[in-house]
């Protein structure tokens, strides 16, 4: 009876979401303010609404709230390519080649295509407009390049300083055979089949930034930028080194070094382009809802971890604003184990108990609702509830203790986007199991 009840206050002050493609956003455009920084999640890592209206409100951002970024979860050198494929006017169209280790699908896939090439557009249109127009950038805030990052800084180093690009090589060839399995890099370590390289990334590190002057007066903006990439691909090879040795270890602080790199990469990025400005950045930030929503109103802060979203919240008060997406049921792009085929999987029913059950009961069947406002259905949303979190791995056979965790909402985000029945994302490249789903099974698998 309390779930009817909480889902008519909640229908009387959420705002209908008619149309995913033409409905206008004037409540959250409002709502932004002077928020510097906004955060816009998503319940799982394979589902259409979520990457289509994400996109729509960041576009929305950039034109009329003059964002300037989207920093994504997804691997710093990727993002680069995609960066220097929307940024730099010369570039002629290229084949989309970024993205293609598991989970190819999170960021290669046909949504995410859309809003890149919506992106290079709107870039092209407005370097003609002069007036100071900085292109919007497209930034990764993740750490799982340990390999590709290592290469990318001796990349850089062979450019602008051989001798050094030889040190960086004898430094981080211990990291050579991990590369195709960078996880068996904490099982060497942990075991003496390698000695740790933290010492010598390190070391490679304070070299770069004792030289940070030397190479970035090579050549203005163009130099400042390729050494800032340099620096961050660095800087990420230090802290997926950690990052790796301490997840096989099974601490439980191996979230926290994720997420604090990501937290620290965006304070990076906050810096460095505010600098180029002469003003302070806005940027958008894409990331899952176990990222983005305060992990202090979560189950995730009493087994004492923290998150992207709580760091920022803490650190910008009113100037950051966390958006959260949910969905009760339709199909979901996912695996059913790490490096296993894609598949269209059908998603479970939500659980008694849960949000996204008393959200099904609400007559909108796709509304927007912000959670600062003072009204009764807020007030009841305060009640903690069951919230599902489905990432590149869906196992619905498991779906309490795998899909699961309790939360206060209100306290999690500040504007939560439901829409009741939602499609898988597109990959670009399919499999047979994506194209035949599993539209025939009630309980299908996945995480």
């Amino acid at each position: 009876m309390q779930e009817t009840s909480t889902s008519e206050l909640i229908a009387r002050v959420a705002e209908p979401i008619e149309d995913l493609e033409s409905d206008n956003m004037d409540r959250l455009l409002e709502r932004v303010g002077d928020a510097r920084i906004v955060l816009i999640g998503e319940a799982s890592h394979g589902t259409s609404e979520f990457y289509r209206y994400r996109a729509r409100i960041t576009q929305a951002l950039i034109k009329q709230k003059n964002f300037g970024f989207v920093a994504v979860e997804a691997d710093w050198p990727d993002a680069a390519r995609i960066d220097h494929y929307v940024r730099d006017m010369k570039t002629p169209p290229a084949e989309w080649t970024a993205f293609t280790r598991f989970p190819t699908w999170m960021w290669r896939n046909v949504e995410v295509l859309h809003f890149v090439n919506w992106l290079r557009a709107f870039n092209m249109q407005n370097a003609s407009s002069g007036e100071g127009f900085r292109p919007v950038g497209f930034y990764g805030l993740d750490l799982y390049s340990m390999g590709t990052s290592a290469h990318a800084v001796i990349d850089y180093l062979e450019k602008t300083d051989p001798e050094a690009a030889k040190r960086a090589r004898i430094r981080y060839s211990c990291l050579d055979h991990f590369a195709e399995n960078q996880q068996s890099c904490g099982h060497a370590i942990e075991f003496g089949l390698t000695e740790s390289c933290e010492e010598e990334i390190v070391a490679q590190l304070v070299e770069l930034r004792k030289k940070a002057r030397e190479y970035m007066e090579a050549d203005g903006l163009v130099a400042e930028d390729e050494y800032f990439c340099a620096e961050q691909n660095a800087k990420l090879v230090r802290n997926a080194e950690e990052y790796y040795r301490t997840m096989f270890r099974g601490r439980p602080n191996s979230w926290n070094l994720r997420d604090q790199h990501m937290f620290e990469t965006l304070q990076d990025l906050d810096r460095h382009l505010s600098d180029q400005l002469g003003r302070e950045a806005r940027i958008v930030v894409w990331a899952h809802n176990s990222h983005v929503g305060n992990a202090g109103a979560t189950d995730m802060s009493r087994r004492g971890e923290l998150n992207i979203g709580q760091l920022v919240q803490h650190a910008l008060a009113d100037q950051a604003l966390l958006v959260g997406f949910s969905t009760c049921r339709g199909t979901v792009t996912a695996a059913s184990d790490w490096d296993c085929p894609i598949e269209r999987k059908m998603v479970r029913d939500p659980m008694p108990d849960s949000y996204e059950e008393v959200f099904h009961h609400v007559n909108h069947k796709q509304f927007l609702i912000d959670l600062r406002e003072d009204n009764e259905a807020v007030d009841m949303l305060m009640v903690p509830r069951l919230q599902r979190a489905i990432g590149v791995i869906y196992r619905p056979e498991t779906e309490r203790s795998s899909h699961y965790f309790r939360c206060c909402l209100p306290e999690q985000f500040d504007f939560m986007l439901h829409y009741d029945v939602t499609e898988a994302v597109e990959p670009l490249e399919t499999t047979p199991q994506w194209r035949q789903g599993e539209l025939d099974e009630t309980y299908p698998g996945g995480l």
